[in-house]
């Protein structure tokens, strides 16, 4: 393959995450309004998001099984058909239950851009693997800037939720046609023994980054998906939250190389749990103004744990080839779909609890977005400790293949 020919394909892959980006953003910042619309609640509205979370690890899963048999081309068809026909199903909802149906189709679209690209990537870019996720992975923060911006103004003007996700149709259109009309690579440089892979997600490193990344995305996005509902009334604008936040995640994994080379993945996760346990807090007790800082240390702190998490298993644990680079990511997004509706809920009693004590309107409200932020403190502070473990381990291991290659 030429390097122009994956130059091609890494541009529509990122095209293609910008999509997947911009459903997770627009559907934070039109929650409200699909609340109003048909009268949900918040715990409702937490199922709603959690199809879309539970149909990327569905995805993740059978296409980490099939890449080796279908290729990445036919796993980026599935998921242009599954964006196309969620986000019109979407715009066509009457209810709960064609909300609920047409967010897993989406989320089953995500998961399969996800299974498709993230090995389609290692295998273009095999010597620079963890370097090259991470700036694939700009386009997931990227995507939520532009969704959370478009969404900030469409709400502005009065536009409806259906024009907002119809928005995401033109984008969903041009990656479809850039991904059929490129020839992609043979897999020369992924393990493409599906037993193999299969036989080495026993791995007990694998198993430990797997809970891991249960936390680090539940950190990440459960945080990000209800920063509409968690800061709505406390005085700053949370769309612009969202893109200040993600427009840092972008900067930061661009130059993502110098970083990875000096730390190492390990020591990267490591300062990423401090920083997110320090800017969720900060944003628990935070008020007016300091509310933006707090935002920006968590934005720093959030910023390299999806790529790197990838990147990690792709470096440390090859044998598991695209599956296990789809399964950790799947992972990842069923445990934030198990835990949305569990954070629906801690709005819901923040407000029963503010009820309680007199708090009405506003108040109320921020009352509520503060316990919720309270306690999703507990995942990345869950994290430091695990990450602590990992960086002795992995410096330990990497000390031991330099000895061997010295000898």
């Amino acid at each position: 393959m030429t390097q122009t020919q994956g130059s091609r394909l890494f541009t529509a892959s990122c095209i293609a995450l910008v999509v997947t980006a911009m459903t997770f953003a627009i559907r934070a910042g039109v929650l409200g309004q699909l609340g109003d619309s048909f009268g949900l609640t918040d715990t409702e509205l937490g199922w709603i998001n959690a199809m879309a979370f539970f149909g990327f690890p569905v995805a993740t899963m059978f296409g980490g099984l099939l890449y080796n048999w279908i290729g990445a081309k036919k796993l980026l068809m599935i998921a242009f058909v599954g964006h196309l026909l969620g986000l019109i199903l979407t715009i066509a909802a009457d209810g709960f239950w064609l909300l609920l149906i047409s967010s897993f189709l989406v989320g089953f679209a995500n998961g399969s851009v996800e299974a498709g690209c993230n090995p389609l990537i290692a295998n273009i870019y095999h010597t620079n693997k963890t370097t090259m996720l991470n700036r694939f992975h700009v386009w997931f923060p990227g995507g939520i800037v532009i969704g959370a911006l478009v969404s900030q103004g469409m709400t502005s003007f009065d536009m409806g939720w259906q024009m907002q996700i119809a928005v995401m149709l033109l984008p969903t259109l041009i990656y479809g046609y850039m991904m059929f009309t490129q020839t992609f690579p043979p897999s020369d440089h992924v393990d493409n023994s599906t037993a193999h892979n299969v036989k080495a997600l026993a791995s007990p490193l694998f198993i430990f980054m797997l809970i891991c990344m249960s936390l680090t995305a539940t950190t990440e996005l459960g945080t990000q998906q209800w920063i509409e509902r968690i800061l709505g009334a406390s005085g700053v604008a949370p769309m612009v939250i969202m893109a200040m936040i993600t427009g840092v995640m972008a900067v930061g994994r661009y130059f993502a190389g110098p970083l990875v080379h000096s730390l190492h993945p390990a020591g990267i996760l490591l300062m990423s749990a401090i920083l997110s346990s320090i800017g969720i807090y900060l944003m628990s007790i935070a008020s007016g103004g300091m509310i933006y800082f707090a935002a920006l240390l968590f934005a720093i702190g959030v910023t390299y744990f999806w790529p790197t998490m990838i990147g990690f298993i792709a470096e440390y644990q090859p044998r598991t080839g695209a599956l296990g680079m789809s399964l950790i990511g799947g992972v990842g997004m069923f445990a934030t779909g198990l835990w949305n509706p569990v954070i629906g809920s801690w709005i819901d009693a923040g407000r029963a609890q503010a009820a309680e004590q007199n708090l009405t309107g506003p108040a109320a409200d921020i009352f509520a977005g503060q316990i919720t932020l309270a306690n999703l403190t507990i995942f990345p502070l869950i994290l430091i400790i695990a990450f602590t473990g990992l960086f002795v381990y992995t410096k330990k291991q990497n000390r031991k293949a330099q000895e061997k290659s010295a000898a």
